[in-house]
C-alpha cells in the first residue's frame, strides 16, 4: 500500500532509478528539483533532501523568489514512486502558473491512482495549514492530471497561456 513520507536519503537508489525513467534533466512536478543540483553523489543527494525538509520549516526564511513548501514522496514497499509538493502560500508566479500543489508519478507507476491518493492526503495537509482553498494547475493536454484534480474537488477557473505553457487552473475549496 502506498504512503506519503518525508523525503529520505534511504531511498536514493530508488529515486535515481525513477529519474532514469523520467529522463535525466526532465522536469518532475512536485519533486523540488532546481537547476544546478548535484544528485548523483551521496553528498549532493543528501544536501538536496535536507533542503526539501528545510523548505517546510517556517522558522527559516524561504529562498529568494520561493515560498515555504511541504514535500512528500509517494512510496510503496521502500520504492520511490513519485512526489507531491504543497506550497504554503502563493507568490505572483504561483498564482499565475504553479499553484499550491504540484505532483508527479514515475512513468512505470502511473494509472494506479497514486496521484489521486497523494492529492487527497495533501489536501488534508493544506487544511492543517489553515488554507481555505488551493490552486492546482496542469498542462492543458494532461487529461490524466485534469481528472485527478477534478476528482479531488477542483473546479476549473480558466485556461490561460503562462510562462510555463498553456494551463488549466483549478481551485479546490477545503
Amino acid at each position: 500500500m502506498a504512503e506519503l513520507i518525508v523525503p529520505t536519503t534511504r531511498l536514493r537508489e530508488s529515486w535515481l532509478e525513477s529519474r532514469e525513467e523520467w529522463g535525466k534533466g526532465v522536469h518532475q512536478d512536485g519533486a523540488g528539483l532546481r537547476p544546478g543540483l548535484e544528485l548523483d553523489t551521496q553528498e549532493g543527494f543528501a544536501a538536496w533532501v535536507d533542503g526539501l525538509i528545510a523548505a517546510e520549516d517556517r522558522s527559516l526564511p524561504a529562498p529568494e523568489g520561493w515560498v515555504h513548501c511541504t514535500f512528500r514522496w509517494i512510496v510503496e514497499d521502500d520504492r520511490y514512486l513519485g512526489a507531491i509538493a504543497l506550497r504554503h502560500e502563493l507568490n505572483d508566479f504561483l498564482l499565475r502558473a504553479g499553484g499550491h500543489i504540484g505532483y508527479g508519478v514515475r512513468p512505470s507507476a502511473r494509472r494506479r491512482g497514486l496521484a489521486s491518493f497523494a492529492l487527497g492526503e495533501m489536501l488534508k495537509e493544506a487544511r492543517g495549514l489553515g488554507l481555505d482553498r488551493v490552486l492546482i494547475t496542469c498542462n492543458v493536454d494532461n487529461e490524466a492530471s485534469a481528472r485527478t484534480i477534478e476528482g479531488g474537488g477542483g473546479v476549473l477557473e480558466d485556461i490561460r497561456d503562462t510562462e510555463i505553457g498553456k494551463l488549466k487552473r483549478y481551485w479546490t475549496t477545503l
